[in-house]
C-alpha cells in the first residue's frame, strides 16, 4: 500500500550542517501539503489529482503592461488512475528528492536527478526528457522556480566582462568583490545562482551578444572600455541564469539593455524573445527571467541592404518558424515592426550572420555597425 511515509520519508532527524532558509521551509512546506492531500485521498478511497498549467505557446498572451508572456489560465489535470500510476509515482519521488535536497540544503543537476531515479524501482526514468518534464511540471504546479526546488542545470550561465563590479561571498560567506575589467582576454563566468549578488557599476548600456565569437571579437578590442558598456554573452539561447543575471543587472543599474544577434528567425525567436518576453514552456515564470527593456539592435533584415552583408538562403525551417511567428506569436502579432522585419526577410529569402561584417575587416563591427547603430537606439526593434 501507498503510504505518506513510504513517499516521503521522515528527514527531520538528520541533522544539517547548514541553516535552513526561510524561503527553503516554505518550499518544502508546499511538498508536505500536496503530499498530504494526495495521501489523504487516497486513504478515503478517494482519485487525488495534480494540476499545472499548460506550457506551451498556446496557452500564453503577451500584455504590454507587464512586458512578458503570462499563462492565459489552461491546465491539465492528473488523475491517479491504473494508466497514470507510474507518471504519478515518478511526480511523487521527484517531490520526495526536492524535499531532502531543500532540507539537507543540497542540490542535483537535472543529470544527477535522473541517475538517482535508477533507484526508484519501476519509478524510474528511461531517458532524462521524461526526468526534465516532471521537473518541469512540479516547478509549474508550486509556482516556483527549479532552482529553488535545489535542481539545477548543467550549462552555466553565460560569460560577462566590461565595467562592472560583481559582489559575491564564498562558501564561508565572506565577500568578495570581483572586477570583470580584469580577466584578460578572459571574462567572468556567471554562476547559476545569480539572486544574491550584488552589482556596482556607471555601465552606459548592457549588450547581450548571441555568439561566443563575437563576444571574443569585441573584448579583444576592448569594444566595453571604448563604449563604457558591460558585454555579456548568451552562448545561443540565453539560460535562465543568464536571463535572471541581466535582467537584475539592468534594474539595479537602470541602464538599456540591446541584443546583438544573427539575423535569422532563430535567433529573433529562440533567442531574442525569449530574453525580452520569456518563453511558452517556462510562462509560470516569465516575469523573473525575462528583459521586459531590452531592444533588438541587430542584425536585422536592412542591416543585410545598408552593409551589404554576405548571406545564407533561408532554409525551410527558418521559412516555417518565421510564419508560424506571424501567425501564432503573441509578442510578434503585438509589434507590427516586427512583422515588418519579418516579411522583409521572407522577401528577400535570406539569413545573416553576426560574422558577416568582417566582409569590411575584422575591426568594422567596432569601429562602424555598433557606433552607427547606437546613434539610433530609439529605432530599434521592440
Amino acid at each position: 500500500m501507498l503510504t505518506y511515509e513510504k513517499v516521503f520519508p521522515i528527514y527531520g532527524s538528520r541533522e544539517s550542517k547548514f541553516m535552513t532558509k526561510r524561503s527553503d521551509s516554505a518550499v518544502s512546506e508546499k511538498i508536505i501539503n500536496t503530499a498530504k492531500s494526495i495521501h489523504e485521498k487516497i486513504l478515503k478511497k478517494q482519485k487525488p489529482t495534480m494540476s499545472t498549467p499548460v506550457r506551451s505557446l498556446g496557452n500564453v498572451k503577451y500584455l504590454p503592461k507587464s512586458g512578458y508572456f503570462e499563462i492565459a489560465g489552461k491546465n491539465k489535470e492528473r488523475t491517479l488512475t491504473v494508466g497514470t500510476v507510474k507518471t504519478f509515482a515518478q511526480t511523487l519521488k521527484m517531490m520526495s528528492l526536492s524535499k531532502e535536497l531543500v532540507d539537507t540544503n543540497d542540490m542535483a543537476t537535472k543529470r544527477e536527478a535522473y541517475y538517482i531515479s535508477k533507484n526508484w524501482g519501476k519509478a524510474g526514468f528511461t531517458e532524462q526528457p521524461e526526468s526534465d518534464t516532471i521537473m518541469d511540471d512540479i516547478e509549474a504546479m508550486f509556482g516556483i522556480n527549479r532552482e529553488q526546488l535545489k535542481f539545477i542545470p548543467e550549462e552555466k550561465g553565460g560569460d560577462v566582462a566590461g565595467n562592472l563590479f560583481v559582489i559575491d561571498s564564498d562558501s564561508k560567506g565572506k565577500k568578495l568583490k570581483i572586477d570583470c575589467t580584469k580577466f584578460g582576454s578572459g571574462s567572468y563566468s556567471i554562476p547559476i545562482e545569480v539572486e544574491n549578488l550584488e552589482f556596482q557599476s556607471d555601465a552606459k548600456f548592457i549588450l547581450a551578444i548571441e555568439t561566443a565569437g563575437m563576444f571574443q571579437r569585441l573584448v579583444k578590442y576592448d569594444y566595453w572600455d571604448k563604449q563604457n558598456c558591460i558585454l555579456v554573452s548568451m552562448g545561443g539561447v540565453p539560460t535562465r541564469a543568464c536571463r535572471r543575471f541581466i535582467r537584475r543587472l539592468s534594474d539595479k543599474l537602470k541602464a538599456p539593455v540591446y541584443a546583438f544577434v544573427d539575423g535569422d528567425p532563430y535567433g529573433y525567436f529562440n533567442i531574442y524573445r525569449t530574453l525580452k518576453v520569456g518563453s511558452g514552456n517556462a510562462a509560470h515564470l516569465n516575469q523573473y527571467f525575462c528583459v521586459p527593456q531590452a531592444s533588438f539592435l541587430g542584425v536585422t533584415p536592412q542591416d543585410i541592404i545598408d552593409y551589404k552583408l554576405p548571406t545564407h538562403p533561408l532554409k525551410d525551417v527558418d521559412i516555417k518558424r518565421a510564419k508560424d511567428a506571424l501567425k501564432n506569436d503573441p509578442f510578434v502579432k503585438h509589434f507590427k515592426p516586427w512583422q515588418a522585419a519579418i516579411n522583409q526577410m521572407l522577401n528577400m529569402g535570406v539569413r545573416v550572420e553576426q560574422q558577416a561584417f568582417a566582409k569590411h575587416g575584422l575591426e568594422f563591427v567596432v569601429t562602424d555597425y555598433l557606433p552607427k547603430k547606437l546613434k539610433k537606439a530609439a529605432q530599434f526593434l521592440p
